[in-house]
């Protein structure tokens, strides 16, 4: 495997790359380290829904990444920008009870909102919550989905994702969602805007080829995916996704990228 030169950040995809659940990936922590010590600029981006900017960044210490807020990059994080940039917004939101603390700044309410904020909700889905926002959306609100994932990785294993959902509510209200997460290239180009660089110079690497990798691909980024996490190798032979590289895990990025004297591709 070659390497893929003139790379000047790399945008780190968090469960299933650096991390599964509460276990750190082997090799992680001494990754992000040597592309740090490389000069790279490191960006750590996720669709997650379930923790706020403060838990992220928590988190991430915690596994002991040390991290500060500038460096993440979040779906929900992208969504309030997008908001702010509104005149009036009325919020209906369906995220974790964590996460809702991030919303503070805007109005809230269940009947009269004019944007309807769809993320991870776990187990609260149900066909009453699916009618309301349905009924929200026929009456002008708009559809925003923090993201549109299939599936995810947990400590059990493969669990669906909100994609569905959030289909399924494009089809019934005939209208569609705007997509803030992976793999808008809006999102993606957010976070090469605050980098100051040109989306050639920065990497995405992460374990979903469709939305990391292809959502990269697509916005002018480089895409690497990782054989960990949600990875599955059915599913990446039927994909038209071709990746920049593929790798065993993330501890092999610094060698790929030529930050190791000793690579051996």
């Amino acid at each position: 495997m070659r390497a893929i030169p003139n790379i000047k950040a790399v945008l780190f995809d968090l469960d299933g790359v650096l991390y599964i659940g509460d276990q750190i990936i082997p090799g992680a922590l001494e990754a992000v380290a040597q592309l740090r010590a490389a000069g790279m600029a490191v960006r750590f981006v996720t669709n997650t829904s379930t923790l706020s900017l403060h838990a992220l960044q928590a988190k991430l210490n915690a596994l002991g990444f040390n991290v500060v807020p500038e460096e993440i990059m979040s779906a929900p994080q992208a969504t309030i920008q997008y908001l702010k940039s509104k005149p009036n917004p009325v919020c209906k939101l369906l995220l974790a009870e964590d996460v809702k603390k991030d919303f503070a700044c805007f109005d809230q309410s269940d009947t009269a909102a004019n944007y309807v904020v769809i993320g991870d909700i776990g187990d609260a889905w149900s066909y009453t919550l699916l009618n309301a926002v349905f009924h929200c959306l026929v009456n002008g609100a708009q559809l925003i989905a923090i993201h549109k994932n299939r599936f995810w990785q947990t400590d059990s294993g493969l669990q669906m994702d909100i994609g569905a959902f959030v289909t399924g509510l494009e089809y019934a209200s005939n209208t569609k969602a705007m997509l803030m997460g992976k793999p808008s290239a809006h999102f993606f180009h957010l976070a090469v805007d605050a980098l100051q660089l040109t989306p050639a110079e920065v990497l995405m690497i992460g374990d979903d080829i469709d939305a990391d990798v292809g959502g990269a691909q697509a916005a002018g980024l480089h895409g690497v995916l990782v054989k960990t996490g949600k990875f599955r190798e059915t599913y990446t032979r039927l994909s038209a996704v071709e990746p920049d590289a593929i790798i065993a895990s993330v501890a092999d990025l610094p060698a790929l990228l030529g930050c190791l004297s000793t690579a051996n591709y």
